[in-house]
Formats: C-alpha cells, sequence, structure tokens
C-alpha cells in the first residue's frame, strides 16, 4: 500500500469549479491538496490516494466507529468506500461541463474487516464508458491483497446543467 497521507484539508468545492474542469485534472486536485476533500472523506476516514484515468485508488481506514453490533466493520461503511471508488474511476474519464450520478450500486462482502484489519485498499476501474452510462467495478482489499468486498456501479452522464450546476 501507498500508506498516503490523509488530506489535511475538507470541504464543499463550487459545483462550477468542479465541472468547470476536466474530471481527472478535478481528481488530481483533490489528490494533490489544491482543493479540499470532500467532508464525507474526513467523516469516515478514507482518501484519495492515486488517480488515473478510468482509475482510481482509496485507502480507507477501519475504525470502531464504524463497527456494526456484531463488532465488525457495518457494509454500509464498505460500501461507501466502494461507491466512492467506483463513482470518481467514472468522474475521472469526464470532459469540463460533464458531470455524473449513481444509478446503482451492487456490493458484495467476502470478508468481514476491522480495526485491526490496518489500512484498506479499494481500486475503482471503468469497465465501459459510453456517452450517456458508463460502469465501474470496484475491489477493496486489506494489506495482504485479501479481497474484503466488491462491487459494480453503472452512472449516467449528464450535462453539468442538467445536473443543476
Amino acid at each position: 500500500m501507498n500508506d498516503v497521507t490523509p488530506p489535511s484539508s475538507f470541504g464543499i468545492v463550487d459545483r462550477a469549479v468542479a465541472t468547470g474542469m476536466s474530471g481527472l485534472a478535478f481528481l488530481e486536485a483533490l489528490r494533490d491538496g489544491s482543493l479540499p476533500a470532500p467532508p464525507a472523506s474526513e467523516a469516515a476516514d478514507f482518501w484519495l490516494a492515486e488517480v488515473a484515468a478510468g482509475r482510481v485508488v482509496f485507502e480507507a481506514r477501519p475504525s470502531a466507529r464504524f463497527y456494526n453490533p456484531l463488532g465488525s466493520m457495518h457494509g454500509g461503511w464498505l460500501a461507501m468506500v466502494l461507491d466512492s471508488a467506483m463513482g470518481c474511476a467514472v468522474h475521472s474519464t469526464l470532459a469540463a461541463g460533464r458531470a455524473y450520478t449513481t444509478v446503482d450500486m451492487t456490493v458484495s462482502l467476502v470478508r468481514p474487516a476491522f480495526e485491526s484489519t490496518g489500512l484498506l485498499r479499494c481500486v475503482g476501474q471503468v469497465v465501459h464508458a459510453g456517452r450517456r452510462v458508463v460502469t465501474a467495478e470496484g475491489r477493496l482489499v486489506d494489506g495482504h491483497e485479501r479481497l474484503i468486498a466488491h462491487g459494480s456501479e453503472t452512472c449516467m452522464v449528464l450535462d453539468a446543467a442538467e445536473a443543476g450546476a
């Protein structure tokens, strides 16, 4: 794992700024810290570690703060990390003036994770990039490359104006 330093700045980027640049440039600015990481990253302790066209990597730190009643990581937290990686993989393919929204997502949880599991790595990768529909897949693994969860996602691509920008 890269063990990238988590962001130190969090906030909401104005939508016009976010959609005024390519998705790849926007995500690079988030990763490099020239734009603040989204508040969800701070609240849930995950962050963008790598970005390339059609592929992103997040790192996530499991914590007892996100345990379910049985004492392992809540599936919703694992799904949030996967959704972020798959959605950002889609975002990385968009031209300026474009936006996206998730239409559906499927997640399979195959192994429990705990605080003691240590840093997790989630790779999101585009499978198909059409003009209006983009699909992506994600894999969430531990430091020994053991699969924790995987998923797939379909996103609809919109003009930024259609998306309320």
